[in-house]
Parts: C-alpha cells; structure tokens; sequence
C-alpha cells in the first residue's frame, strides 16, 4: 500500500475520535475520498465555520455561536427561567439528557472531573456554577455527574463549593450503575436516575 502523507494523517486524527480504532479510520477515510464533492467539500467548509463560530460558554459550559458574547445575564441563551440547574461533566451528557426529555430546566457543563490524573479544580467551571446559583435564585442544584471514583470526587467537591448556600443539592440515585457514564445510559435508567435522586448534605452557615 502506497504511503501517502495526507491519508495518513487522517487516518491518525479520525482514530482519535471515541469509538473508532485505525482500520475504521481507514474505512471513513476511504469513503470521503471516494466522495469528495458529496462529503470532503461541504465536510471541510462545514468544520471550518464550527472552528470560527462556535465555543463553549466560559460560564455554563454549553456550546454558543461566538457571537453571543458570555455574561452572567444571558450564559443559559434560554429565554424561560428555571429554579433548578442540572450539573454534567460533559456537552455529550447534556445532550443525553435532553435527548430524554426528563429534566428541564439549567444545565452547567464542568468540562470534566475532579480526578487523580492531574485535572486541576480550577478548570472545571465550579466557581461559575456557585456565582450562577447565587444570582439566578437557584432552588436546587442536581449533580448528574458519572457513578466513578472521578465523577464521585467531583460531585463531594461540588456540594462542598456550595456549603453555606440555601440551596437543595441532589444527586442521580438509583439506576445509575456503579462506574456508568451519563452519556452512555438509556432513557429509562435516566429517568429512574433522575426520579429518585437522593439529598446531599448541605450545612448552611
């Protein structure tokens, strides 16, 4: 088989993505050069524009056109006022969730966990999440995050940030197996998660 740089090196970025593995690379790979005009030209014009208009919000953590500029005041870009926000690690949870059509209402993306290789507490958006429990009137605050050592960890920090709070804190309870991620859950065991959420101790100062 011919070497050819370019080929390669998709092959290498494609294999990076979850679930795929170098010879389904090599598959995808084959079928956009096989279809350039129908898949490579509108997919490369497509990333191009997701590259320059869109990020994530630096103060809920959901995904927004950079032309909506970050601020307390209009982070959720939802125009009906909730009391309750749910807490994820993850664009793909929030999204799961969604999907399921069982929780509405805020959702704050971490952008990850608390874990022991290395994630720094001040990269994830905890401190947002505490200033927007305090300016938005947040009655109860659900903490969806993973049932794993990491996203356990991260769920006892959350609810010490938020020590001293009023606010009812929660965490998804039964159905959400030990070591499950949000992301990975079907609808019925999000729900039951969601339905028999459990309190997490909050001592208000």
């Amino acid at each position: 088989m011919q070497n050819i740089n370019e080929i390669d090196e998709l092959v290498k970025l494609i294999s990076k993505l979850p679930g795929l593995g170098p010879k389904s690379a090599k598959r995808i790979v084959l079928k956009l050069i096989n279809n350039r005009e129908e898949l490579i030209k509108p997919m490369a014009k497509t990333l191009a524009e997701i590259y320059k208009n869109i990020s994530r919000c630096k103060i809920c953590g959901t995904l927004k056109t950079n032309s909506i500029e970050c601020s307390y005041n209009n982070c959720t870009i939802i125009e009906k006022k909730y009391d309750k926000v749910c807490v994820v690690e993850s664009i793909g949870d929030q999204w799961s969730i969604e999907n399921s059509n069982i929780y509405k209402g805020y959702f704050h993306i971490l952008g990850g966990t608390v874990s022991s290789a290395g994630q720094k507490k001040e990269d994830l958006l905890i401190n947002s999440l505490v200033e927007r429990v305090k300016r938005d009137k947040i009655e109860e605050v659900i903490i969806a995050t993973s049932a794993t050592v990491e996203g356990m960890t991260t769920a006892y920090y959350i609810a010490d940030s938020l020590k001293g709070i009023n606010v009812k804190i929660s965490k998804l309870a039964q159905g959400l197996p030990v070591g499950g991620e949000i992301e990975n859950l079907d609808d019925g065991t999000l729900f039951s998660a969601f339905k028999n959420r459990n309190g997490v101790g909050n001592n208000v100062d």
